[in-house]
C-alpha cells in the first residue's frame, strides 16, 4: 500500500513535500514575538518614570539608581525602551514591506533571535547552576539573581524563540521573490 505522504515512491526517493505555510501564521507568529518585546520594553519605560515594580527582579542596583533619579539613568531606560521597542516590530514591519531594506531588517534579525535566545539561555543556566549550588559563588543579591534566571532570561530566551520561529516559517526557497 502506497505511502499517504508520498507521491506513491519510497521513502527514499520520494521526499515529503510541506504545504507552504500560510501569509496569515507567518503574521501571527511575528505578532506574537512583537507582543513579546512590547512586553519586554515596558518595564524599562515604566522604570524611567520612576517606577519600581519589578525592579528588584533586575538587582539592587537597579532599585538604587531609579530611586536617585539620576538624568542619565532616566535617558538610559528610555533609550533600552525604545531600542526593545525597535526590536519587538522591525522584524514584522520588514515582514509586511514597511520598511526599506528588507533583506538587512531580515538578517539583523536573524542575529537578534540567536542573541535573544543565547543571553535569556545563559541567564537560565547560569543562575539555575548557582540557585543550585553547583557553582560556588556569593551571591549578594538573590533577588536579582531570581529575577534574571526565573523571569528575566526566560522572557528573552522566549521573545528569542519566537522572532526565529517566525523567520523560519516566512523563509523563501531558492529563487523566490522577496515580499
Amino acid at each position: 500500500m502506497p505511502d499517504p505522504h508520498t507521491d506513491g515512491g519510497s521513502a527514499a526517493t520520494s521526499p515529503r513535500r510541506h504545504a507552504p505555510t500560510s501569509r496569515r501564521t507567518i503574521r501571527l507568529s511575528f505578532l506574537v514575538a512583537a507582543v513579546l518585546g512590547t512586553l519586554h520594553a515596558i518595564p524599562s519605560f515604566y522604570w524611567a518614570l520612576g517606577g519600581e515594580r519589578l525592579l528588584p527582579l533586575v538587582g539592587q542596583w537597579a532599585v538604587d539608581a531609579v530611586r536617585q533619579g539620576d538624568t542619565s539613568w532616566t535617558l538610559l531606560l528610555l533609550a533600552t525602551g525604545v531600542l526593545k521597542l525597535a526590536a519587538a516590530w522591525v522584524p514584522m514591519l520588514a515582514e509586511e514591506g514597511g520598511l526599506p531594506w528588507p533583506k538587512l531588517w531580515r538578517a539583523t534579525s536573524w542575529v537578534g533571535a540567536v542573541g535573544l535566545i543565547l543571553y535569556g539561555g545563559a541567564d537560565i543556566v547560569a543562575g539555575g547552576l548557582v540557585l543550585m549550588g553547583v557553582l560556588d559563588v556569593e551571591v549578594s543579591d538573590r533577588t536579582g539573581l531570581l529575577g534574571h534566571t526565573l523571569l528575566w532570561g526566560p522572557h528573552f530566551m522566549l521573545w528569542g524563540l519566537a522572532l526565529l520561529g517566525a523567520l523560519v516559517l516566512s523563509r523563501r526557497g531558492p529563487g523566490a521573490s522577496s515580499r
